[in-house]
């Protein structure tokens, strides 16, 4: 119990226990988290893409664009491109929850008898946002690029395995990798994610509340904080990742996305369906960690 109180975390007790069994728990919790995080997010990650892809005369905003993709597409339409994340989510929360565990773990060796700190939480993030940075990849982009067919007179792509063989056939089997680094720039992040968690939960501690309570509040505070720095990176990788599929590409590199942006709009630009997206980032994140804390402890 002592070790548990100290890493001041639900989901990082045992963290002394090398266990083959403690390792695997990790990657088995990270599947509910994906889960839950397409549920409850998806519509909102729909409006963030098409304000983040789309020029600025086309929607009025987040509100005006969720209204416009009802009225014209339909409910279900905000969840387009939603079966490649629900299939991809589930090994990408998989593989970077079970990473950050394992990440922890690790630290925790080396560290003995005493708690990790902050920054090594955050390293454990990072360790897990570089890792799944190849799996979420074509995920990502395959996503996007349904996600910004308007309507059937200008559809490319018949649905995600349509989606995924025209790029491949036309690219190779690499071209499902484009915006790999921007990836991994945006996933970063998750540095400030998990440190921002440790730090978060050992606060609501202080309050004495249940601990479904602070991993769900500590899990959205930590979402939120995450969205600020990594939108930027976000706006960039999504972008690239929905550009026509022609040669010559209109964005040769991710630089050249970034320096459209700015010359088009600024600063401002970057954060162009920033909305959404922080509205989304509290109930999908809280709601998520929540899931995967009470899966820890449950195959504790």
């Amino acid at each position: 119990m002592a070790k548990e109180t100290a890493t001041h975390s639900t989901a990082n007790a045992n963290l002394d226990d090398q266990s083959l069994y403690n390792r695997f728990r990790g990657f088995a919790a990270g599947v509910t988290s994906g889960i839950t995080k397409l549920a409850v997010g998806h519509p909102f990650d729909t409006v963030k893409v098409r304000l983040q892809t789309s020029s600025a005369d086309r929607f009025k905003g987040p509100l005006d664009c969720l209204m416009k993709t009802i009225r014209h597409e339909g409910v279900r339409a905000l969840y387009k491109g939603a079966t490649p994340p629900l299939i991809g989510w589930m090994f990408m929360d998989s593989i970077m929850l079970g990473t950050l565990h394992n990440a922890r773990m690790i630290q925790q060796k080396w560290n003995g008898d005493k708690p990790l700190t902050v920054f090594q939480h955050g390293l454990a993030g990072l360790a897990g946002g570089l890792t799944v940075s190849f799996v979420a990849t074509p995920v990502e982009q395959i996503k996007s690029r349904l996600q910004v067919q308007y309507d059937a007179a200008t559809k490319v792509y018949t649905g995600p395995i349509n989606c995924a063989t025209q790029l491949v056939r036309n690219n190779g089997v690499t071209a499902l990798w484009n915006g790999l680094l921007p990836t991994m720039l945006f996933r970063s992040w998750f540095f400030v994610f998990w440190a921002s968690y440790d730090v978060f939960t050992r606060q609501l501690k202080k309050l004495e509340i249940s601990d479904g309570a602070t991993t769900f509040i500590a899990g959205g505070l930590s979402a939120t904080t995450f969205w600020f720095g990594a939108f930027p990176a976000d706006a960039v990788k999504n972008r690239y990742m929905t550009q026509p599929d022609v040669t010559p590409k209109k964005y040769p590199n991710p630089m050249a996305v970034a320096k459209e942006i700015y010359n088009t709009n600024g600063l401002r630009g970057f954060y162009r369906g920033f909305l959404p997206s922080f509205l989304r980032a509290f109930p999908t994140n809280a709601a998520a960690v929540f899931m995967f804390e009470t899966v820890m402890k449950l195959l504790a």
